[in-house]
């Protein structure tokens, strides 16, 4: 359940670049399981910005080499989300990107974004160093290892072996790697 007045000083932030800024570009990283998610359908609802997942840039299956899994964050297609979401955002026009589809392991139809004023970019990786600067506001959500257990296990119990034994540690690896909670604007413990 969101309890809105833990996210205040993010909402009164926001308020305040949307005064002084065209464009503002938000990402949203953190644990697996704690909030990302439904913290940026919360900032869709109040702002009507537009939302991006980083669960649509995960590596297709043939890039999905030992070289590249073994990189902190390499588990991700930082190359394409760069040039299909990052440039474009930064050029302010219109753009689409093929979300990655992890039930056929494909790329799916393009999406087409349209500029808003608040573009919010959600998911662990997001904060990935190949997109720092980029981001106006930093945001990570923490959740403990006993709630994220939890809260997996309700949420995707027949992945939850695969959370705890690849993906959590995967993240866990980059976060360390690139000291991502440190770097962020807003540390909120879920």
């Amino acid at each position: 359940m969101i309890k809105p007045d833990k996210y205040l000083p993010l909402f009164r932030r926001i308020d305040q670049l949307k005064k002084q800024k065209n464009y503002i570009f938000i990402a949203i990283d953190g644990n697996s399981a704690a909030g990302k998610s439904s913290l940026a359908a919360l900032l869709k609802e109040a702002y009507s910005c537009n939302v991006i997942s980083m669960d649509d840039f995960f590596l297709r299956r043939v890039q999905r080499t030992p070289e590249r899994l073994a990189e902190p964050g390499g588990n991700i297609d930082y190359e394409r989300f760069g040039s299909e979401i990052i440039e474009p955002l930064k050029a302010g026009k219109p753009f689409a990107y093929r979300p990655y589809n992890c039930q056929t392991g494909e790329l799916s139809e393009p999406e087409d974004v349209i500029p808003n004023q608040i573009t919010v970019i959600e998911g662990a990786y997001s904060l990935h160093p190949r997109f720092a600067g980029v981001y106006d506001i930093a945001v990570f959500l923490s959740l403990d290892p006993a709630g994220q257990r939890r809260r997996l296990a309700e949420r995707s119990p027949c992945l939850l072996d695969r959370f705890i034994h690849e993906w959590i540690p995967m993240e866990n690896r980059y976060f360390d790697a690139f000291q991502i909670p440190e770097k962020c604007d807003f540390v909120i413990s879920q």
